[in-house]
């Protein structure tokens, strides 16, 4: 695929992918859903929704419609089978060591980070009992080093693409 393609396809799925024409309105773009709280059918339908037995809202701040075709986006953009949007990189930064670390793990930490992430990391995350070493990520023996057999991530500042994000 060339470029041109690429770059066409990458926009054409950030207008359309992860998005459903609504059925009682037949719009095509999602709308903005300003609601927090959905209906149930019945207690049953409320028990299978909480139980992640049946798909479906049950709450905004779990998932609604809007985030959720941000979400898909996201996803087909990336060619993942899903993403999870958050209100702050603080926020995804949390969920994905959360996934990976228990009490006593370590992280190893790019000193080239951005403040917020430095302090994340290094203060904030010692209240799950988290460790954490800094390091010049430039310095392959400074990184070695400071790996341990609890250390469960390593995380630098991202190539300068023109992309912001964590860079994990």
């Amino acid at each position: 695929m060339s470029e041109q393609d690429r770059k066409h396809y990458l926009e054409t799925m950030g207008v359309h992918a992860g998005t459903q024409v609504d059925p009682a309105t037949k719009a095509r773009i999602t709308p903005i859903y300003q609601t927090a709280s959905y209906v149930f059918d019945d207690a049953a339908h409320a028990a299978d929704l909480f139980n992640l037995d049946a798909f479906g809202n049950i709450y905004t701040r779990l998932m609604n419609p809007t985030n959720g075709a941000l979400e898909g986006k996201i996803a087909a953009m990336d060619g993942g089978a899903a993403a999870l949007a958050t209100a702050s990189g603080h926020a995804a930064q949390f969920l994905a060591f959360h996934t990976i670390m228990e009490p006593g793990c370590h992280i190893v930490a790019a000193k080239q980070l951005y403040g917020g992430s430095l302090n994340q990391i290094g203060h904030s995350f010692k209240k799950m009992a988290w460790d954490s070493t800094f390091v010049d990520a430039n310095d392959l023996d400074a990184l070695a080093a400071a790996i341990t057999p609890q250390t469960r991530a390593f995380c630098r500042k991202p190539r300068q693409s023109g992309r912001r994000g964590a860079g994990y």
